[in-house]
């Protein structure tokens, strides 16, 4: 089912490249990101044209719920006792700043744009949440407990960021696309310094960017270690009590709210692609039991790509890929920090400097321990002998009952059951893709 967002607003359509193109900077893949990276470079004057293989936002951005708020999780907490403070402030300035910037765009826009509070909530363990409010008073943000969130469970009480905001993302992309060298339906099919082949015709570019969610290159930056990706899903509630904030658990398994108009959006039921999960029916029972006079009016799923530390890579694609660069890895916290990682990119691409290049840079210390984890679940998925397989790095495709779907749990590419490619890094359609039962779980 198609999500709230895509059932409310209209995309412009773009034509699809007709020839070749000559421009000083190309942006691969028309999300969020890459749109914004487009966008902020266009205003600043740069020849920069985008080209997506198929419509604008058609993955992640439309999928979203949508919070824009520098409140990720208990992430400063982490950062601060993983990095120390400077990476941490860092962090809470740059998605400070690109909230600002939401702020000011929306002014202008007809989005829903609403202010609204944003709290992480424990269901047990206030402690997490006092190490939250200790790490943030030592960067120097004072944010509040609150003893009693407006929510149906209860809780341990939440962490709360006031004058946070929510708004209509596709709305949102209606009107910063307007203006901008876009080409839809056209398929990049091969990458070269200086050069996009697609199947449209050939792009020349001083400066290529990869926004594909996932990138697209594998023999180069090492992404298909230092990336997994996650699925979660959303329910539109119709007839439930409204919560007047943004509201997201501690813990990775546990649930989000937030209201738009009349409906309740009710998140959750997450788990690594290719791996079983709660899904919808883990939200379904939980709106039975604390909403049963609401109706499900939506819901749909959506697909995140983890990094190694909690931060996005926006930067040079790899020390070897000179005029080549990447923005990916949102970490569920797309809204801002794609904002926030598109600004760091756009400077770097006019040769400008930003205080934030070092923080976000893909290069960085990849020793983490969700790297071993990556490389196990690679080796494992490798090594199972059923079929299909991903054509991707030919690990072992998982049988998604929920969505009827097959997915890799090794890099989060996904299929229909006819073979259809849904979900990158795998770049085509998985031909004679049969269904083997025994395979279903």
């Amino acid at each position: 089912m198609d999500s709230i967002w895509t059932q409310t607003a209209e995309l412009p359509q773009f034509a699809p490249l007709d020839g070749d193109l000559k421009t000083d900077v190309l942006v691969i893949g028309g999300g969020l990101a890459g749109l914004l990276c487009a966008y902020w470079l266009t205003r600043a004057g740069a020849d920069c044209a985008l080209v997506e293989a198929d419509r604008l936002c058609g993955g992640v951005t439309g999928n979203t719920t949508a919070k824009l708020t520098f409140q990720h999780g208990l992430i400063y907490s982490k950062l601060l006792r993983e990095f120390g403070p400077e990476r941490a402030r860092l962090y809470l300035e740059a998605n400070r700043g690109a909230l600002g910037k939401y702020r000011e765009l929306c002014r202008n826009i007809d989005c829903d744009f609403e202010e609204r509070d944003a709290y992480v909530y424990a269901l047990t363990d206030r402690r997490k949440l006092d190490r939250e409010l200790e790490a943030l008073e030592r960067l120097g943000f004072q944010a509040e407990f609150t003893r009693t969130p407006a929510l149906p469970m209860p809780t341990a009480g939440a962490v709360r960021f006031p004058k946070q905001a929510q708004f209509h993302p596709l709305k949102f992309v209606a009107a910063i696309a307007k203006g901008l060298r876009i080409f839809e339906h056209t398929k990049v099919l091969e990458l070269a310094p200086g050069t996009a082949v697609t199947d449209r015709g050939t792009v020349r570019a001083e400066k290529i960017v990869i926004a594909t969610h996932f990138p697209m290159l594998n023999k180069h930056g090492a992404y298909f270690l230092k990336l997994y990706q996650h699925r979660s899903y959303v329910l539109a509630l119709e007839n439930a009590p409204a919560v007047g904030g943004m509201y997201v658990d501690e813990g990775e398994k546990g649930l989000s709210f937030r209201d738009y108009g009349d409906f309740l959006l009710l998140g959750g039921g997450g788990h690594r692609t290719g791996k079983r999960g709660g899904g919808w029916r883990e939200l379904e029972a939980f709106a039975k039991e604390h909403y049963p006079q609401a109706r499900v009016a939506a819901r749909w799923a959506t697909q995140d790509c983890m990094t190694l530390d909690g931060v996005p890579y926006a930067g040079p694609y790899s020390k070897g890929t000179e005029g080549l660069y990447v923005i990916t890895g949102f970490n569920k916290w797309g809204m801002t920090s794609s904002m926030a990682a598109a600004l760091v990119l756009a400077n770097l691409l006019q040769g400008k400097e930003n205080p934030y290049a070092a923080l976000f840079d893909p290069s960085r210390n990849v020793f983490r321990p969700q790297l071993a984890a990556n490389a196990w679940t690679s080796t494992v998925g490798l090594l199972t002998p059923t079929v299909p397989r991903c054509p991707h790095m030919g690990c072992a495709l998982k049988y998604n009952a929920q969505e009827h779907s097959w997915d890799c749990p090794c890099h989060g590419s996904r299929f229909g059951e006819d073979g259809r490619l849904i979900d990158n890094p795998a770049t085509d359609d998985k031909e004679s893709m049969k269904i083997n039962r025994e395979d279903v779980s």
